[in-house]
């Protein structure tokens, strides 16, 4: 016992203090030698006097313990944040000014700068915001229809892509849009058993949300310019014939009983269409069935009613439906 550490009055110190032992709970040198004898009298290896004295631990154990009771208990009764705004009128009215700016906005960087590297811009601008969208831990109105804004200039873009760049017919394109939305929503509802963005609290149905939305665009822009160039309909023809079945939803859901999840992704899908023909319409050349104000102009003119409409939201707080919803059990 004389290698034993003692203090000047010649008491047995304890050992070091360890965070896994509490205040007086670290055991001493003299515990820890009956405790190797006994190991060693026991053990069929024998004596080994090189090994390292480790003394039991049922106070760190006892905390782990409670440490992940705790953090279960937590987990069941703390909801989890709502990445989504509420459906108001507000929020149909952005939607639609999104939509309508994406497609002014990107028509002119495609004929303003080379198209290579307005694309380029557009994805980097969409990888941006997305990425913000799905870090935060809730509905941010700023970032989350940043990013509407960001997939409808980038959807616009890839749908035209598809068409002038590889030589699709819109039909083609717009059956093709349908049925990658189809797949989506079946996929979706096959996992998470519901498709209702009030239940988008989960990095898993954010990220089906998000797919669904860049299919809602692409299929929308192509079904637009299908109508207006394909079928002669015109951009205002267009708009007008898109108002009007955008309207059909709601008032299939409030008088004939349309699923209210169905007609809030009908209604989705065709504010793209609706928002941007009346777009093409204010901003293309008379010679296209236009008023010729300028793409340019009208992009500038609807992203300013957009930070408008979004710092009100931001403020008054207005279209959140709740803070936070209740987590399945």
């Amino acid at each position: 016992m004389s290698n034993v550490p003692r203090d000047p009055n010649h008491q047995v110190l304890p050992l070091v203090s360890s965070p896994c032992f509490p205040s007086g709970a670290e055991g001493t040198w003299d515990t820890l030698r009956s405790a190797q004898a006994l190991t060693e009298s026991t053990s069929p290896l024998g004596p080994d006097t090189d090994s390292l004295l480790v003394a039991p631990n049922p106070w760190g154990a006892i905390y782990l313990r409670a440490r992940d009771g705790a953090t279960r208990l937590w987990q069941r009764i703390t909801p989890a944040a709502t990445k989504v705004p509420e459906i108001t009128l507000a929020f149909w009215v952005i939607k639609l000014l999104t939509t309508a700016m994406g497609e002014a906005t990107s028509d002119f960087l495609v004929f303003q700068i080379d198209p290579v590297i307005a694309v380029i811009l557009g994805a980097i601008g969409f990888a941006v915001a997305m990425t913000l969208q799905l870090l935060v831990r809730r509905y941010v109105p700023a970032i989350y229809w940043l990013t509407v804004a960001m997939v409808a200039v980038f959807g616009t873009m890839g749908a035209d892509v598809v068409h002038i760049g590889l030589g699709i017919p819109y039909a083609v394109s717009s059956v093709f849009f349908a049925l990658c939305l189809a797949v989506i929503f079946a996929v979706w509802y096959a996992t998470e058993k519901t498709l209702s963005i009030h239940s988008i609290y989960t990095p898993r149905r954010e990220l089906f949300y998000w797919t669904a939305v860049m299919a809602t665009f692409a299929l929308g822009t192509a079904a637009g310019d299908m109508t207006a160039s394909t079928m002669g309909l015109g951009y205002l023809g267009s708009g007008v014939m898109f108002a009007i079945l955008f309207a059909l939803p709601a008032l299939g859901h409030r008088f004939f009983r349309l699923n209210p999840i169905l007609a809030f992704w009908i209604a989705y899908v065709l504010t793209r269409p609706f928002g941007a023909s009346f777009a093409d319409w204010a901003g293309k050349s008379q010679s296209l069935s236009g008023l010729g104000l300028g793409t340019g102009l009208i992009g500038v003119a609807l992203t300013s009613l957009i930070v408008i409409l979004v710092g009100y939201l931001t403020v008054t707080r207005k279209n959140v439906k709740s803070e936070r919803v209740a987590t399945p059990g």
